[in-house]
């Protein structure tokens, strides 16, 4: 007889129990209901791609963080890392049957072979908003409106979306942008010592000054439009900013970038994203501008725990139906299907109870 196997999850990786799935279930369905109120559709992709399809996507940091192995039969895959991506695929391969602009939305795990901290896990879901087939940049603040109302819609009340432009990086190595990224989480003294050490900068005097003129740096002429936008839909002034060391480490960005911070949630951005016009040209070397964005979704989750903001009724209903005799069972049965219990106390007695 073998031994008994120890009953774990690998780290990284968790169960969901009634009480956290229904709160996962709500805000699923909260963000299903604004991002189609936008008109975005449903798309789901596999949890398996070709290695090649997701390598060289992502940088350097992100490379090393997919999980990739040979399927049986020799194929190298990888499992899908974010959502953009697959979505990119799907478009190249799938054009001809899609409407364009397309506009989709998903909601799927992804995986990252990364050190799981919190709100960081190695299995998580991720959802997804993305215009596809428009370079207009009124598609680019209606993505930015769109995560603005859903984290309303979700109740948060203090929230600031950073926004920036992809282009005034432009003429920078990636090792540099990387590090700029850090700027909140390391520091000014700290991200100039690194931008020497990656060979970014010769001297601190150069790192100093490669930091200094973004930090003085003025909105792009695309970036002011797509702020202007967004007034003309209504959202306030305070909902929005210029961050101009906002990097965001993904390779694939080339216009706006953005996240969105929660006042008083340490543990970081809860929604970020930005337009890819040259991700999807990758795989049919016809370029296909987009935009689009992801939110944390675990990371909400703590938000929404951090400052009370599940409704009360998703707590479990707690009714016992018994059934005392086989004469009783048909009155029963009648009694649920019409979404009224019969509660039985141990005294024998009954109420009735409506839900």
């Amino acid at each position: 007889m073998k031994g008994m196997v120890e009953p774990r999850t690998l780290k990284g990786f968790r169960d969901f129990l009634p009480k956290d799935a229904r709160k996962r279930q709500y805000v699923i369905n909260t963000l299903r209901k604004v991002f189609e109120l936008y008109g975005f559709e449903p798309l789901e992709t596999p949890a398996l791609e070709y290695e090649e399809i997701l390598l060289g996507k992502y940088g350097q940091e992100g490379d090393k963080l997919l999980y990739r192995f040979e399927d049986n039969g020799g194929r190298k895959v990888a499992m899908r890392y974010d959502q953009t991506v697959p979505l990119a695929r799907v478009v190249a391969e799938r054009q001809n049957e899609l409407p364009f602009p397309f506009k989709r939305y998903q909601i799927q795990p992804v995986w990252r072979a990364e050190n799981p901290q919190k709100g960081r896990f190695r299995e998580f879901l991720q959802c997804d908003i993305d215009t596809v087939g428009t370079a207009s940049l009124f598609a680019d603040s209606e993505i930015v409106a769109a995560s603005i109302k859903a984290l309303e819609t979700l109740g948060f009340k203090t929230f600031t979306v950073l926004l920036n432009d992809r282009k005034l990086f432009s003429g920078m190595i990636n090792q540099s942008i990387t590090t700029i990224d850090k700027l909140k989480k390391i520091g000014k003294e700290a991200v100039i010592t690194e931008l020497v050490e990656k060979g970014a900068a010769n001297d601190s005097t150069e790192a100093k000054d490669m930091l200094q003129r973004l930090l003085n740096a003025k909105p792009t002429e695309d970036l002011t439009m797509i702020m202007e936008f967004l007034r003309e839909q209504s959202v306030p002034q305070e909902r929005f900013s210029f961050s101009p060391t906002l990097a965001r480490g993904l390779d694939y960005y080339t216009g706006l970038i953005f996240e969105i911070e929660i006042e008083g949630y340490e543990a970081g951005s809860v929604c970020g994203g930005g337009r890819y016009d040259n991700l999807i040209g990758m795989f049919n070397s016809k370029p296909v501008p987009a935009v689009g964005c992801a939110f944390g979704f675990d990371r909400i989750l703590e938000a929404m725990e951090q400052f009370s903001l599940f409704p009360s009724s998703l707590e479990t209903t707690k009714v016992l139906v018994a059934i005392f005799s086989k004469e009783l069972a048909q009155k029963s049965i009648e009694e649920i299907a019409t979404r009224t219990f019969v509660v039985s106390r141990l005294l024998g007695n009954s109420e009735k109870c409506s839900i």
